[in-house]
């Protein structure tokens, strides 16, 4: 009997991978049998070219991947395997154009699994819902408006980084002070917290996240993403508790309903009078610190990077923060008018993500077929938009490497062309936030030092953001009082 059901359970066993197999290789070759499909290869069964795509990264010239397949395919369009999806990837401002003014009309926004694992309230509706209820939310919080009566607070979070960080040290990892500053200045202005070490506690915990969510999605005791999982479960609980006593202190008059985004998500509804509940909110706070902090954490390190490069860009820049300076008197903080005249440092921010975008593309989902170039995109097809395809690109950036800020002055790019936010109805809601404390770092740090690479030529990694590999280490040089 037991030789019977062995073979049995083996025959059953070579069935289900046969037919798994077949699946995978149907799926592969049906993806390919669409007539007039955008020129390019699928790679292999669901690994597709994902490891080049990313291996690119890795070596530091995410960029390769693009422009070697539009040397090859097309300068407008071409398909590709990424994350086990088919995609096309739309490369130029035309392919930026196209997606950008296309949003919830031929596509939507996707995110890979790992996306609602590590959040996963979302799955109540879906990621798209939820994006879309942030997308309402948020421009009443992020507006410039709403964000002037910040800036003090975020000068005084920078003063007491400076401080703490960077002063009285002769050399500093920029890398992890970065993200020390953004991701203070982050719970600081959402959750009103302001205690070092409160701070500290969600620290750890949310680098795990961060890592977890640009992990391979293999939920095993030990992998980042299973680290991601249990991070964000804890997070998550400390949020409820923040978000809880928050409510009562709304109900005893103890908070106030405009003194940062948390209290604006506890008392702000629907059209139908109905207001998130707590584990909606939890997540979207969640998600905010996310993107609130990489990105930013990212753009602030490369502007300390080419301002020790370039001492002629530094002099500039240098030059107008002390005019701000000065004009202040003792203990007086940064406000919106200082903000409006950090031209030339804003235009050298930019020109920083123009050759290092914090954030290199974003994925859509077609909702129909559709005609783009005159290649035909299939439903359920990914889309994939790379900053890299303009940035890089000298039709739209003439000599791209070189460092310009003049790029940005006047009228600055061409529209569609230089898209670190994103664009269109999806652009990064947080731009003028983003905007607000890079500008405020800048100011902090060139008034208090200069400072030098102490590695010329170090690695520049991207997983998927541009890192230094050694996280940039400089010495500094403070200004004579």
């Amino acid at each position: 009997m037991e030789p019977l059901f062995l073979t049995l359970l083996l025959a059953l066993f070579v069935s289900s991978v046969t037919v798994s197999l077949f699946l995978v290789f149907y799926n592969h070759r049906s993806q390919n049998s669409y007539p007039n499909l955008p020129p390019g290869k699928l790679g292999l069964p669901y690994v597709g070219e994902s490891f080049e795509f990313f291996s690119n990264g890795w070596k530091g010239h995410p960029e390769k991947f693009i422009f070697d397949r539009i040397a090859k395919y097309s300068s407008q369009v071409f398909k590709t395997n990424l994350l086990g999806e088919p995609a096309a990837v739309l490369c130029g401002a035309a392919g930026n154009k196209f997606l950008f003014s296309n949003e919830n009309k031929l596509v939507v926004a996707w995110w890979p699994d790992s996306v609602n694992k590590i959040f996963p309230s979302s799955l109540q509706t879906s990621s798209k819902e939820e994006a879309k209820k942030m997308r309402k939310l948020l421009p009443l919080f992020m507006k410039p408006e709403a964000l002037q009566r910040y800036i003090g607070i975020m000068d005084t979070v920078a003063q007491r980084h400076f401080a703490s960080g960077w002063e009285n040290k002769e050399q500093v990892l920029v890398f992890p002070l970065a993200k020390n500053y953004t991701f203070s200045l982050a719970c600081r202005l959402f959750l009103s917290i302001d205690d070092p070490s409160h701070v500290a506690r969600f620290s750890d915990p949310f680098q795990l996240l961060a890592a977890g969510i640009i992990s391979i999605p293999i939920d095993l005791p030990g992998t980042p993403f299973h680290r991601g999982i249990k991070a964000s479960n804890f997070i998550r609980t400390e949020l409820l508790a923040i978000i809880r006593q928050r409510n009562k202190d709304l109900a005893e008059g103890k908070a106030s309903p405009t003194q940062d985004i948390l209290s604006h998500m506890l008392l702000t509804c629907d059209e139908n009078g109905k207001c998130m509940n707590e584990l909606d909110i939890a997540d979207k706070i969640l998600g905010l610190l996310v993107g609130g902090h990489d990105t930013a954490s990212g753009a602030c390190t490369f502007i300390v990077k080419y301002l020790a490069e370039l001492p002629h860009i530094y002099d500039e820049v240098y030059k107008e923060q002390m005019e701000i300076a000065k004009s202040k008197t003792p203990g007086e903080l940064l406000n919106w008018g200082d903000i409006q005249k950090m031209k030339y440092s804003w235009n050298v921010a930019c020109e920083v993500m123009r050759i290092s975008p914090p954030l290199q593309g974003g994925f859509r989902e077609a909702l129909n077929d559709f005609i783009f170039n005159g290649f035909t995109i299939p439903k359920g097809w990914k889309l994939y938009w790379s900053a890299n395809s303009t940035h890089k690109n000298p039709v739209y950036f003439p000599e791209p490497e070189k460092f310009d800020p003049a790029r940005f002055e006047g009228n600055g790019p061409a529209p569609y062309t230089f898209v670190p936010f994103g664009g269109g109805p999806r652009m990064c809601p947080g731009k003028e936030y983003a905007r607000l404390e890079i500008l405020v770092f800048m100011h902090n740090l060139v008034k208090r030092f200069r400072f030098d690479k102490l590695i010329q030529d170090e690695k520049i990694v991207v997983n998927p953001l541009p890192i230094p590999e050694k996280g940039l280490p400089v010495r500094l040089h403070p200004h004579k009082a």
